[in-house]
């Protein structure tokens, strides 16, 4: 169990000690974007593959059984998610490290941008959300619970560093979109992108997402397909 504590705490905390605070601006001095970049992509590599690991070998100790009901309501939510993340990783964004040029295309707030400016992060935030739900033990708490907090927080994280960067920029760009996915078309400063966010990004995300449900239990454990059939069983 110490392995997954330690897993879980080292996922977010290795992220921002390394990408939002004062030892990020020394090792950009002493080492350069790309040798920094480099050095972030294995420590966040390195940090996944611990907490995979970890998860895989933890000791299951149940906190909650989460109702049949509850796993088939959340299945929507999980398909959303998968939206959003295959939304945010092929939509043009400026929020994107390494894309702070886009700040000044015209028209850059299209499609899942009109949603919300953070839709990755959204979208890993909301897919480890229904898993916490939905396994109920503790391994999967803090595993799915450390890979949500680091999605959740991290994009409030790095808008605050954008605006800091960017100013006027950031803030133009900010009164047109929100962080929190609908919050601006609720507000009326956006509309609903269904033809921006194309056909074959929804396409892809249902492919995606069946492809999970059908290679869930030779890939992971559990069988998502087998609580559907016992929930229209009862």
């Amino acid at each position: 169990m110490t392995n997954i504590v330690l897993a879980s705490l080292f996922l977010p905390l290795s992220h921002f000690l390394v990408s939002s605070t004062a030892l990020r601006t020394k090792l950009l001095r002493r080492l350069g974007e790309g040798y920094f970049s480099l050095i972030y992509s294995v420590v966040a590599l390195g940090a996944f593959a611990w907490l995979i690991t970890a998860y895989r070998d933890a000791p299951t100790f149940s906190i909650w059984v989460a109702p049949v009901w509850v796993k088939v309501a959340l299945l929507p939510i999980i398909l959303a998610a998968t939206a959003l993340v295959v939304a945010g990783l092929t939509t043009p964004n400026p929020v994107i490290v390494g894309s702070d040029g886009l700040f000044e295309r015209a028209n850059i707030v299209r499609g899942v941008l009109r949603i919300t400016r953070n839709p990755f992060f959204w979208g890993v935030g909301l897919f480890a959300i229904a898993h916490v739900i939905t396994t109920g033990h503790v391994s999967g708490v803090l595993a799915f619970g450390s890979v949500a907090f680091l999605a959740l927080a991290g994009a409030s994280i790095l808008d605050a560093k954008k605006a800091r960067r960017h100013g006027r920029t950031w803030d133009s760009f900010a009164a047109a979109t929100s962080n929190i996915p609908f919050l601006g078309i609720a507000q009326g400063r956006q509309r609903f992108p269904w033809r921006e966010i194309g056909l074959w990004r929804t396409a892809l995300a249902i492919s995606l997402f069946l492809a999970a449900l059908l290679f869930h239990q030779a890939l992971f454990g559990g069988n998502p397909l087998a609580i559907v059939r016992d929930a229209a069983s009862q």
